[in-house]
């Protein structure tokens, strides 16, 4: 019996996974609209404690400024990104010249006879699929703001008789409180490890623009902005939010001073905030073992790409919490946690 169960969870494990990359072109929209939608409550739900002459602003005002909010920051960052990528493409040219003066300076301190150029260092490397991996991407996300938007419009309809559902759904008052409570554990821990990161990445590129601009580094905001983003991939993101930059100051001044203090700079930025700020406020709040993050990090990165890079700590979080509250997953549970110390609903885990 026990071999038949294994074989039956193997089994629907595979199908699960099938689904997620077979149907990653509906799920990556549906992601995001639910991270958007994330925002946008907690968004309202901080609108909503406004107090003006002893009154609460509306529930639908607070939304509302919410949505609009949310819209603007997007809409904001959208223009930002466009209008640096269109004046980095302008410059190209004399980065390139600077590149190439550059590599004739180091190329005999490590034994070329002939330096190499631009164009043949390009086809070597073969970067072109990258280019097209990035810019398919970012073009399929632009493609399906319209289906996160329809999504995100039916979330919030959905949330007005979410609480009858719930009713009907579980009948026993009982069971029907402890899913509620399992449910608002996801959404509290969802919103600490959204509004956490958001700080501690607003901090790190905040730092970094101050680095960039003392340097002098070439649209400082613009890769601070970067860098903000990036802070969201675990690892992955801090060692490129370093590597960029810092390339693009070894080409800008052609000399290595600048590129170390840059270098050294933004590292000590990621090291501080990152291995010591950010451990102990996120660390506490979440207890995710930072294997399991390193894991989850790959395979929703090679299931969803980008996007699922972004996502992977959130549903990390998602999944350890009902995890902790079955019985029959929550030694998975345990093993996702830092110190093997979970929270559950219950004194005992739940037996459905």
């Amino acid at each position: 019996m026990r071999v038949l169960n294994y074989a039956a969870a193997l089994v629907i494990a595979a199908l699960i996974m099938l689904f997620l990359v077979e149907g990653r072109a509906l799920l990556v929209p549906l992601a995001l609209a639910v991270l958007f939608w994330v925002l946008i409550d907690g968004l309202a739900g901080s609108y909503h404690r406004i107090t003006i002459r002893g009154r609460t602003v509306p529930r639908w005002l607070a939304l509302t400024a919410a949505g609009l909010t949310v819209l603007g920051l997007t809409t904001l960052v959208i223009v930002m990104v466009s209008e640096n990528v269109a004046a980095v493409a302008q410059a190209a040219p004399e980065y390139q010249r600077k590149f190439e003066g550059l590599i004739e300076r180091i190329a005999p301190v490590f034994g070329f006879d002939q330096v190499p150029r631009v164009p043949e260092l390009l086809k070597r490397f073969n970067i072109a699929p990258v280019i097209g991996t990035v810019a398919g991407t970012l073009a399929g996300l632009m493609g399906n703001i319209g289906l996160v938007l329809v999504y995100l419009l039916f979330l919030f309809v959905e949330q007005a008789a979410f609480e009858t559902k719930i009713k009907a759904l579980f009948p026993d008052p009982d069971r029907r409180e402890r899913v509620r409570r399992i449910l608002r554990e996801i959404n509290e821990d969802t919103r600490k490890y959204m509004r956490l990161k958001t700080a501690m990445s607003g901090a790190t590129g905040l730092c970094s623009y101050v680095v960039l601009s003392l340097v002098g580094v070439d649209y400082a905001a613009f890769w601070a902005f970067i860098i903000f983003l990036l802070n969201f991939i675990p690892t992955i993101g801090s060692i490129l939010g370093i590597m960029f930059p810092a390339l693009l100051t070894l080409v800008q001044f052609e000399t290595i001073g600048p590129f170390l203090i840059v270098s050294i700079g933004l590292t000590g930025i990621q090291l501080i905030i990152d291995n010591v700020i950010e451990p102990r406020l996120m660390g506490g709040a979440l207890n995710l073992s930072s294997l399991a993050v390193i894991l989850s990090l790959a395979m929703w990165g090679s299931i969803w790409g980008i996007v699922g890079m972004f996502l992977s700590v959130p549903i990390m979080v998602i999944m350890m919490i009902i995890f902790a509250n079955f019985e029959q997953t929550r030694g998975i549970a345990v093993l996702m946690s830092a110190d093997g110390n979970i929270k559950e609903i219950q004194d005992a885990p739940a037996r459905f």
